[in-house]
């Protein structure tokens, strides 16, 4: 059985199966979020210096930088998803 992964952006791949929740970074609180994982070390920059779009929080405790749109990535798991079922 083959592991899903996903396109967050400039050929970065992450697991579906260990994404807990995809956000925007706009609010204080996913802001906080960030801080603290940068602090601890668990923070992933996949953005290549361009604006973050999506924070992919892991069930590792890690929290993923994507310049790809939430809607994006959600799209891109629902299909991966429908491959895997056919196949």
């Amino acid at each position: 059985m083959s592991i899903p992964l996903i396109n967050i952006g400039f050929g970065n791949m992450v697991s579906a199966n260990r994404i807990i929740s995809i956000v925007s970074p706009e609010s204080a609180p996913i802001k906080r979020l960030i801080q603290e994982a940068r602090e601890a070390q668990t923070l992933i920059d996949a953005t290549y210096g361009r604006r973050t779009r999506a924070v992919l929080i892991m069930d590792s405790d890690h929290v993923i930088l994507s310049a790809v749109q939430p809607e994006t990535v959600a799209q891109r798991i629902v299909s991966t998803e429908e491959v895997t079922e056919e196949g």
